[in-house]
């Protein structure tokens, strides 16, 4: 009877105790009894996290009754993890072990920012990057990030992709991979579909927007993206991904690694393959690549090489379609020559070695190497033979011999080469005298040499000199490249207060063959020194709360472009930005804010105005003012156990203070339109860019309706209410179920339908004006994508 009225009130309480909010609390230290400040602290598979203060205090309150897992991480330690059934408040204590090697993350914690700092940022982890990835470019999966638009050439996030942050373009963006530079060394833009799938290969990413914190590489002028590749897993796994989706895209994956061998050494390999026709006609991607790591872990040291390689063919699709043909045939495509096609493929090496010297004193080295080689190949109608150093064609009487007539035209296949050589070395030097106080030494020399040449592989009429040779060379000119930065950083904490300086400096040599005036090439040299320092400051209101505020100068140096289309007398001065940064950033157990305000101040930003040099050729040229400013937020709440909402916003303004455009004549030698303008958008900088996601889940399933708006963005710089890419509103949804198997960790199931409401709209496209016999125009082009699609991915793992 007793048990019996227990049993009773028990159930009489339940409704009450799933109802009552408690909260876990606990102090994190080292085996010493020293608090461990900024340790990551995460309620397993329910999204809260949080860090250990100061004092290594860590709290999640408003929580209902239920099990919890709590695990907490911090770098060159063991991670643990403890279990609790809450139905009061329950006190967990940490004691964490220094690991007896180092962690991986040591080796990109140079170029990356910690919790708290005065820049603005965004961590992705592989989970998150998991939960995206069925095959498309990594730009695609970046979707969801603050600031962020991406779009596709071919319609659908697979061939070439492209991706905007702030309204700046992927040549703006600095990208590393484990601290080495990926960007292009000449026109400084990244390519990821060079390597196709890497995200399959990625442990975790940071997105800082702005000039960020000192990194290797082109200059970061709308954000940089520092990726970390495969870490050490200690168990041993296979994985296979298979996904087919619309427009006949298959991707298949498989992976493998041995986990922790004899605690010292571990090996990881990824094989894929990519195939897709692609959302518009014609626009096809065949994308293969593999990714291999080998490690050695010692108890102060690491040493690791990573060998990757992808190959792209990709049907061109790069000039977009007319205003009336998104009316009548969206998916058209100019391109009908059967091997219009880009080709290329791009080989890495990387070698680090990481050493704790002392317990306060760690060291990074790293050498790597790049080869890249490939062309794109193109048909091209009734060209000037002349300007292919093709001579003439003579035609003659059959019967006298006489010549009565010369062809000085014709159709012709070309292929546009590159073959390049990218290496070098990364170094840093982390110095923590005492917890509150961080000295770094960092930097990189980077070489670069690159051959641009260019065939006639094919000419309805030609005339080779006799030589009857299939490859004809008209350009052949070699590029060099050298990159050398050094900075070095300290951090202090001062009780509640993070004071932080950065000083970086740069030396670029650049060698190329290009114009000395209208008639004149030669091989000329360049060199561009930039000292760009970074200040800021971060204050703790409480445990979870932050405020900071951050001042940051960039310099970037022009592009090849720049320097070959321009000659000695109208060659552009280098870009220079100063970048302002303030913030607030709240997390409590169940729901996370950051808002950040910006303000990009430009000096000499290049732009194109429609200027030509003294040969006809276009050029970029400085404005001397120009800027953006705005406002973000990036938010996540926990509304209940199973559903949450995660939303990002953007309210942005870009204006140029004051430009001209020039428009030639065709027809009339030096003849030409000037219009000036002032105060003027940016093109493709869209004032709103938001988005959303609500996701529920319960037990193994889970469902999200995933939402993105871009704001209507300019196609040019002249604020032209006619020439704009209209603003959209795109929703997904994506369905998840995972279980496991008899000798299957787990099978996931993944089904994303992307543009469910089959919206018609273009996120890229451009526009120009010409000038001919006195008449004058102007021209638009978009790029559409995809209506609705979808993509079906089958995980298993073992």
């Amino acid at each position: 009877m007793k048990n019996l009225k227990f049993a009773v009130l028990a159930a009489l309480l339940c409704p009450f105790l799933a109802m009552a909010q408690f909260k876990i609390s606990g102090k994190v230290t080292e085996g010493d009894g020293k608090a461990l400040s900024g340790a990551s602290v995460k309620l397993k598979g329910k999204g809260f996290t949080a860090a250990s203060n100061a004092n290594g205090v860590y709290e999640f309150a408003n929580l209902p009754a239920g099990s919890y897992t709590v695990a907490i991480s911090y770098v060159g330690f063991a991670t643990q993890e403890k279990k609790v059934n809450l139905t009061a408040n329950a006190e967990l204590d940490f004691v964490l072990q220094q690991l007896s090697f180092v962690a991986d993350e040591v080796v990109v914690s140079a170029t990356r920012v910690s919790k708290n700092a005065a820049f603005t940022y965004k961590n992705l982890s592989k989970a998150d990057l998991e939960k995206t990835n069925q095959g498309q470019d990594l730009p695609y999966l970046l979707n969801q990030t603050p600031s962020v638009v991406v779009t596709s050439d071919a319609g659908a996030g697979i061939g070439y992709t492209g991706i905007r942050i702030r309204g700046s373009d992927a040549t703006r963006i600095n990208v590393t991979l484990n601290g080495i530079p990926l960007n292009d060394a000449e026109s400084q833009g990244s390519f990821f579909i060079n390597l196709p799938d890497l995200a399959s290969s990625v442990d975790n990413i940071q997105i800082q927007r702005g000039v960020g914190t000192s990194t290797n590489g082109a200059g970061a002028f709308g954000a940089s993206l520092n990726i970390q590749t495969t870490t050490r897993r200690d168990s041993a796994y296979a994985e296979l991904n298979n996904t087919y989706g619309s427009y006949q895209t298959w991707r298949n994956t498989v992976s493998a690694g041995t986990g922790l061998i004899n605690n010292k050494f571990s090996f990881d390999a990824r094989l894929s393959r990519i195939k897709s026709d692609g959302y518009v006609d014609r626009a096809s991607s065949n994308l293969k690549s593999f990714f291999v790591t080998g490690a050695y872990y010692g108890k102060n040291d690491i040493l690791r090489l990573n060998v990757f390689s992808g190959t792209e063919k990709t049907y061109q699709a790069w000039n977009g379609i007319s205003e009336e043909m998104l009316e009548t045939d969206r998916k058209h495509n100019d391109f009908t020559y059967d091997n219009q096609t880009d080709n290329y493929q791009q080989d890495h090496y990387q070698l680090f070695y990481t050493r704790n010297i002392t317990k306060q004193l760690v060291a990074n080295a790293a050498l790597h190497y790049t080869y890249g080689r490939g062309y794109y190949e193109e048909f091209k109608t009734a060209q000037d033979l002349k300007e292919y150093s093709i001579n003439p064609v003579i035609i003659k009487d059959p019967v006298s011999n006489l010549p009565i007539g010369t062809i000085e035209k014709s159709d012709l296949v070309r292929r546009l080469w590159l073959d390049n050589n990218f290496y070098g070395g990364t170094y840093s030097l982390s110095y923590t005298p005492q917890s509150n106080l961080n000295f770094t030494l960092g930097g990189a020399y980077n070489r670069y040499e690159g051959n641009h040449f260019d065939e006639v592989i094919w000419a309805q009429y030609a005339n080779y000199d006799g030589s009857g040779s299939i490859r004809h060379r008209y350009n052949d000119n070699d590029a060099f490249k050298s990159d050398f930065n050094i900075f070095g950083r300290v951090s202090y904490q001062l009780d509640k207060l993070n004071i932080y300086a950065d000083l970086q400096y740069r030396n670029v040599f650049y060698s190329f063959y290009g114009k000395v005036d209208a008639k004149n090439f030669a091989q000329q040299n360049a060199r561009l020194e930039f000292f760009n320092p970074k200040f800021g400051l971060s204050y703790n209101l409480d445990d979870k709360n932050n405020v900071y505020a951050s001042v940051a100068v960039g310099n970037k140096e022009p592009n090849r472009r720049d320097f070959t289309d321009s000659n000695t007398g109208t060659r552009p001065k280098h870009e220079s930005l100063t970048d302002i940064e303030f913030g607030y950033r709240t997390q409590q157990s169940n729901f996370n804010i950051g808002a950040n305000g910006f303000a990009m101040l430009y000096k000499n930003q290049l732009i194109n105005t429609g200027k030509l040099n003294e040969v006809g050729g276009q050029t970029r040229q400085n404005v001397p003012d120009s800027y953006r400013i705005g406002l973000e937020l990036d938010a996540r709440w926990q509304i209940v156990k199973n559903f949450s909402w995660s939303a990002t916003a953007t309210l942005s303004q870009s204006r140029i203070k004051n430009f001209t455009e020039y428009v030639y004549d065709d027809t009339i030698d030096g003849a030409l339109l000037t219009f000036d303008y002032s105060n003027t958008n940016i093109a493709y900088s869209p004032k709103i860019v938001a988005s959303n996601e609500f996701a529920y889940t319960y037990k193994n399933a889970g469902i999200a309706l995933i939402s993105k708006y871009v704001g209507e963005q300019n196609l040019d710089n002249t604020s032209a209410s006619d020439r704009v890419l209209d603003a959209f509103f795109i929703n997904d949804v994506r369905l998840t179920y995972n279980l496991a198997l008899p000798g299957v960790k787990n099978v996931g199931l993944n089904f994303l339908v992307n543009n469910i409401f089959n919206v018609k709209y273009e996120a890229n496209g451009g526009s120009g004006a010409y000038l001919s016999n006195g008449d004058f125009g102007r021209y638009k082009y978009f790029y559409p994508q995809a209506t609705r699609n979808f993509l079906l991915s089958l995980n298993l793992k073992f």
